[in-house]
């Protein structure tokens, strides 16, 4: 384990404990989430290094990179992907003509291969080895490792994405020079990211399943967002929510403090009313980016 002695967002070094949390996907071991007496981002600490961190990842039901559908609620999320799939290709064209496209954390490459076939040039990165494996079998184009986003760093991508990807990352502000170096004078960032600001995040607490510790490593609320990428010369366009994340995020939830679904969606559904009425609450949100 590594223990964090500075905020990632503003360096403050005095912290408060927040939650503990479980890891209910792969150890059932528990993990600590402080608040920074500063800024108030909450982040896991301490926390899996680096070096540490594959084995948190390597179960059979770890959605993103197996592509499992076992279990109601991983077919749920397969039967919606079809519908937000289509979302995300339709924004990614509102936002730009097309071009060159980067998905950094791309899983299996299911997002890629849509937007590939819609005519763009994509690329993708996949750290995860098996199922960077299962990416390129579907999208027939190769998948690099993050070795990748070090070895290329001109100004060459229109878009680049991050699906749920930024909560991952180890060294936050080094991706961010990384993107800041990628992307276009005119690109933008696509990053959707869990708000721990939302109404079923303060309802769960310690079982919102969005926190899931310890593969996410930090829990951003749009006040964050905002912070972290104008000290990297980032400027926030636009906030857009994910609906469905509420549902399926309330419905994992309830499994893990043994409640029913039907609960779950309840919550999910009160979380979005919740959102509708107060602007940047919503389970999940995707942040369009430019450069400053």
């Amino acid at each position: 384990m590594e223990q964090l002695s500075a905020c990632p967002i503003c360096k403050n070094t005095s912290f408060s404990p927040f939650l503990v949390c479980k890891d209910y996907t792969a150890t059932q071991e528990t993990f600590n989430i402080v608040r920074c007496g500063s800024c108030d981002f909450v982040f896991t600490n301490p926390r899996p290094s680096q070096d540490e961190i594959a084995r948190y990842y390597q179960v059979e039901n770890y959605i993103s990179h197996t592509g499992t559908q076992s279990g109601i609620i991983n077919k749920l999320y397969h039967f919606a992907r079809k519908f937000t799939l289509k979302q995300k290709l339709n924004l990614v064209n509102k936002l730009t003509s097309k071009g060159k496209l980067l998905d950094i954390g791309c899983g299996t490459g299911n997002f890629l291969q849509v937007v590939k076939n819609d005519g763009w040039e994509v690329s993708g990165v996949e750290p995860d080895s098996s199922a960077r494996k299962l990416a390129i079998e579907i999208c027939g184009k190769e998948i690099y490792d993050e070795e990748y986003l070090n070895n290329n760093q001109q100004a060459q991508f229109d878009i680049i994405s991050m699906w749920h990807v930024l909560e991952h990352v180890h060294a936050l502000n080094h991706r961010l020079v990384q993107l800041k170096n990628l992307l276009k004078p005119n690109g933008r960032l696509i990053v959707a990211v869990p708000n721990c600001a939302s109404f079923d995040a303060a309802h769960y607490k310690q079982y919102w399943g969005a926190y899931d510790v310890p593969r996410h490593l930090y829990h951003f609320k749009p006040a964050d967002i905002k912070k972290l990428f104008e000290q990297n010369l980032f400027e926030v366009e636009n906030i857009l929510p994910m609906k469905l994340d509420a549902f399926y995020v309330s419905m994992l939830s309830e499994k893990y403090k043994g409640g029913n679904m039907l609960s779950g969606v309840w919550h999910g559904l009160r979380s979005n009313m919740q959102a509708a009425r107060k602007k940047g609450t919503y389970s999940s949100q995707i942040y369009i980016i430019k450069h400053k």
